[in-house]
């Protein structure tokens, strides 16, 4: 982690060509290939969770970190994100009362991005259960 100490000694040394980056460690590169702890794991997953309630973008974002690191609450809460998107976005073709059925689907996502931030699976009302048995794209 860069101090305001390390900057200084940063800036003190630029022109004697010494590098304080020399003490980085040698797997920092390699982040996402390093084993991880139960404890890591779970926050990684409960990461890959709530970034996918993040538009599709977001949902794009997790099922890369996904690959990398599977877990089923991961998998749970990207299926139950997608169910969200896709809704969201087949609702907002259908004027005036799509627009107001939106307003549904935002509660439902908050509900899953709460249950996402707490590591539960939370299936989401009407939808829920019917997507996760028929979206399969995590596996």
């Amino acid at each position: 982690m860069l101090t305001l100490y390390n900057l200084g000694e940063f800036l003190l040394n630029i022109d004697y060509g010494v590098s304080v980056m020399s003490n980085t460690p040698s797997d920092y590169d390699n982040i996402f290939e390093k084993q991880l702890s139960h404890a890591e794991q779970y926050k990684m997953a409960i990461l890959v969770a709530v970034i996918s309630y993040f538009t599709l973008i977001g949902w794009i974002v997790a099922m890369i970190i996904y690959d990398k690191h599977q877990s089923s609450l991961a998998s749970f809460h990207l299926r139950q994100s997608l169910v969200l998107i896709i809704t969201c976005a087949m609702l907002s073709l259908i004027p005036l009362v799509g627009w107001g059925l939106n307003l549904i689907v935002i509660l439902a996502w908050a509900i899953g991005l709460c249950a996402a931030i707490q590591g539960k699976e939370y299936k989401v009302p009407l939808l829920g259960d019917f997507y996760q048995k028929h979206l399969d794209l995590t596996e």
